[in-house]
């Protein structure tokens, strides 16, 4: 039986892109070849990446125009460096939310001064910070829009005249937002929209006249730009997967209709964390994720026969970071709500056989 996979990342897939990978790992679309062989300068590939593209700007419902899409390498670890290095010219503002926020600091400080115009530390990034004041003399304001590890999540962002750049990686396309508020968006594919090996650029053109230095090419956004993603080779079978889960947000209603399909799948959730004195949540609950759900075991139930009994009923991968313990169950586009139901009712059985 295939396990219910609740993995913070690589996540699970929907059905349609197994599917039509795995029957494009034998033959891409009868050419004789497979989508793992063809060239990255083929008109075949040429055909998926800017499908992909399109895909993109019309789920975020962006402008060609205005905004550019680029699928690159190294992870939103990469964009740390790349973001810093292509627009810290003075002084970057940064909101710290927890370990991925506080990575992107640190990358950024090889580049020019860092402010944390906000943070959450005090309370071990159990919330997320309100009323930010922002200096409008900031290169650019950087934000995490969702916690994977401590599982809170920007219901509201930050208003600024400075750039805002955000790390999308674990809740992109996720929910209906408004994407033109941002100047750039950077997410690693491996939880909401594809295969891990890629990731997804989405730039604001007029944001690359505000590079003053020279850095190195493979770290310029620019270059990437001019040569359409094909600077170097780029991960083909990825970027593949991320055309084909596109299409399968779009087959399944669009952004709005799987941001209400999380909201329901995230408040069964809650509901039974809030009602079941065996488990309690880590965060405030206004700053709850509906992807990264984190929660531990009250000390009067043994932990280690929940774990039992969600093995044995092939529930995977919900166990919390190992800088927070407890639990964390990740909930993104492709869980279904059946998968849900059944670790809702585990988790109701657990506390009648304590």
């Amino acid at each position: 039986m295939k396990k219910y996979n609740f993995n913070a990342g690589p996540s699970a897939l929907p059905n349609d892109v197994f599917k039509y990978s795995s029957e494009a790992i034998k033959e891409l679309d009868n050419i004789g070849l497979s989508i793992l062989e063809i060239s990255h300068r083929s008109e075949k590939f040429a055909q998926i990446i800017n499908r992909a593209k399109d895909l993109t700007l019309e789920i975020s419902g962006l402008e060609s125009n205005e905004y550019e899409v680029l699928f690159l390498q190294g992870g939103a670890s990469h964009q740390y460096l790349m973001v810093a290095s292509n627009f810290l010219n003075d002084v970057a503002g940064y909101v710290n939310t927890g370990t991925w926020s506080e990575k992107a600091i640190g990358e950024a400080k090889y580049y020019g001064n860092v402010i944390e115009v906000a943070s959450s530390k005090d309370k071990n990034h159990t919330y997320i910070p309100k009323n930010i004041k922002i200096s409008d003399d900031v290169d650019y304001l950087h934000i995490t829009t969702n916690n994977t590890i401590f599982g809170t999540q920007f219901h509201k962002f930050p208003v600024t005249d400075s750039p805002l750049i955000a790390d999308m990686s674990s809740d992109i396309f996720s929910r209906k937002i408004d994407f033109s508020s941002f100047d750039l968006i950077y997410a690693g594919a491996q939880k909401n929209i594809g295969a891990a090996g890629v990731t997804m650029v989405i730039l604001k053109r007029e944001l690359l006249e505000r590079n003053k230095r020279k850095i190195p090419s493979i770290l310029s956004y620019r270059n990437h730009v001019d040569k359409k993603s094909l600077y170097n080779t780029p991960p083909v079978f990825s970027i593949y997967t991320c055309m084909l889960n596109m299409e399968w947000i779009l087959r399944s209603g669009g952004i709005e209709a799987i941001e209400k399909k999380n909201i329901e799948k995230a408040k069964l959730l809650y509901n039974e964390i809030d009602n079941n004195d065996a488990f309690y949540g880590f965060v405030d609950k206004s700053d709850r994720s509906i992807m990264n759900v984190t929660f531990g075991i009250d000390s009067n139930y043994d932990s280690e026969k929940f774990d039992n009994i969600c093995s044995n009923n092939f529930i995977h991968g919900i166990k919390g970071h190992r800088s927070v313990g407890g639990y964390r169950v990740s909930l993104y586009n492709a869980i279904s709500i059946d998968s849900v139901r059944v670790l809702v009712n585990i988790m109701q059985e657990f506390k009648k056989n304590r």
